[in-house]
């Protein structure tokens, strides 16, 4: 491994008009095409250590979220390289040219910058740059010296090191009205509870195991749709079996108690005037829900003794079985032998076909349409970066800056970013995989998409209606997509027993 034992001086501040720049960045507001992946992938697999830090500073296009993009890919290739120069001249321009603070663009880097430090200080080598450039600072400051690298490392480090990100832990009141301030979540709420109500049409009982990231925020406003369609009729009795699973990543919660959680939801199902049954299960993605497909069994073989003879076997018929994923299966591992020899088969393809064997009625997924999968760092930040700029840039349209709310949604992007860009091995828990990749295991495991009917798509449009204008949706194949100015954000599905 490369030693970071040579330093070299940069440049005065006189050699960039900060004023300058931040005037261009506040004028030039990025359209997020974000070509350059495709435009530039000759010059990103060249060596980072061809940066040029005086062509970067004197660039006309500070504020361009393209050239932001390569400069991250630039300083990621250093990193993974070892090499310390380039490294340490392109955060300092990361630095100076992305406020925390900025524009939706400038906020975006400074969260793939506080990524790529932290990721440079797990490493022996970067953690002594970062500790000489700590003495080297206090020196410089002493005898008024100009800026140089250990400066450079130590401002940045500030960033990764000085501000600890504000993790809010929401209790469930608040997080009910967090989700709802965007279509990020209620579009799988309200696309799931669509085609869940036509699966469970003219069934005496509906069983619905709940896998999701937001702990049952979706089920009031499915029970309340159950009332409502059932209007005049008996409606099917709810058993519904939550998937109590150690948070992963935001929305974090400070504390859960599932038999209040599960109190609340049996009252207000009640006064509905339906009747449910609740049931939490802890389990965990690293076995991936192990725990709750047991305990699917567990009822699937209770039924078949209970109503065993033929007088009883239209009501063991007349349950239908809902699977619904939401947010949670990026969780599970996604490796594959040829990554991993330990592996026989993927944990994502081995939940499927778990899935399958129980002959669900239906099953739901709902998932961001990003890949965070590959191991090369650099694909990685490419991906992150032309996906996470959408919240940046939605933000500004339902939440005031200065507000508590916007720092804990923002502080919860950067968690994710932070996850993606500075993390391997079992602490990597964001790794969603795009809707084509999805559609291709539930096919090897024996479902088969079902088209979301017109009703579903009113239900998701009125939605949006409550939403700034840049929020959409489109159909892709059987599948509904929630974009954002165009641009895929997050899809949902829904499968069937081929």
């Amino acid at each position: 491994m490369m030693q970071f034992t040579e330093i070299s001086n940069f440049p005065t501040p006189n050699t960039i008009s900060f004023h300058q720049s931040t005037t261009m960045m506040n004028r030039i507001r990025p359209w997020p095409g974000f070509t350059t992946s495709k435009q530039n992938t000759s010059s990103s697999s060249s060596s980072s250590s061809s940066f040029n830090k005086n062509n970067c500073i004197n660039n006309h296009n500070l504020g361009d979220a393209n050239y932001m993009e390569q400069l991250l890919v630039h300083c990621a290739q250093a990193i993974d390289n070892n090499d310390a120069t380039p490294a340490q001249q392109i955060l300092w321009v990361l630095n100076n040219i992305a406020p925390p603070d900025g524009d939706s663009n400038q906020r975006l880097t400074c969260a793939f910058l506080r990524a790529l430090i932290l990721r440079a200080a797990r490493t022996p080598a970067c953690k002594f740059i970062l500790n000489s450039a700590t003495s080297n600072n206090n020196n410089d400051n002493n005898n008024n010296s100009n800026i140089n690298t250990s400066t450079t490392i130590t401002t940045s480090s500030s960033i990764a090191c000085g501000i600890n990100l504000n993790i809010h832990k929401f209790s469930l009141l608040d997080l009910a009205n967090f989700v709802h301030l965007t279509p990020w979540h209620r579009f799988g709420f309200t696309a799931a509870n669509s085609v869940i109500l036509e699966a469970i049409e003219g069934r005496t009982g509906v069983h619905i195991v709940d896998l999701s990231v937001t702990h049952c925020m979706q089920i009031p406003t499915l029970i309340d749709s159950i009332a409502t369609r059932y209007q005049g009729r008996q409606p099917p009795t709810v058993t519904l079996t939550v998937g109590a699973f150690t948070q992963q990543g935001p929305p974090m919660f400070d504390f859960i108690c599932y038999d209040d959680l599960g109190v609340k939801l049996i009252n207000f199902a009640r006064s509905k005037g339906v009747v449910l049954e609740f049931k939490a299960v802890p389990t965990t993605p690293s076995d991936g829900f192990a725990s709750v497909l047991d305990e699917v069994r567990t009822r699937q073989e209770q039924m078949r003794f209970l109503y065993g003879n033929p007088h009883h076997q239209e009501e063991l018929e007349e349950e239908a079985l809902i699977i619904n994923c939401q947010m949670s299966l990026h969780y599970l591992n996604h490796a594959e032998p040829e990554e991993d020899p330990s592996v026989v088969m993927s944990m994502r393809s081995m939940f499927f076909k778990a899935l399958r064997s129980l002959s669900p009625t239906m099953v739901v997924v709902v998932e961001e349409d990003v890949d965070f999968t590959s191991r090369n760092l650099v694909g990685r930040l490419r991906s992150a970066f032309n996906y996470f700029w959408i919240p940046f840039d939605t933000v500004d349209t339902f939440l005031p800056r200065g507000s508590k709310q916007r720092e804990w949604y923002e502080a919860d992007i950067c968690w994710k970013i932070e996850n993606v860009i500075s993390h391997e091995g079992d602490q990597r828990v964001e790794r969603q995989e795009p809707r084509t990749r999805w559609s291709q295991r539930m096919m090897e495991a024996e479902f088969r998409a079902v088209g979301l009917t017109g009703e579903a798509t009113m239900e998701v449009k009125a939605m949006l209606e409550e939403h700034a204008t840049g929020w959409g949706s489109k159909k892709e194949e059987e599948d509904i997509v929630l974009t954002w100015k165009g641009h895929n954000v997050v899809f949902a599905t829904a499968l069937v027993p081929s």
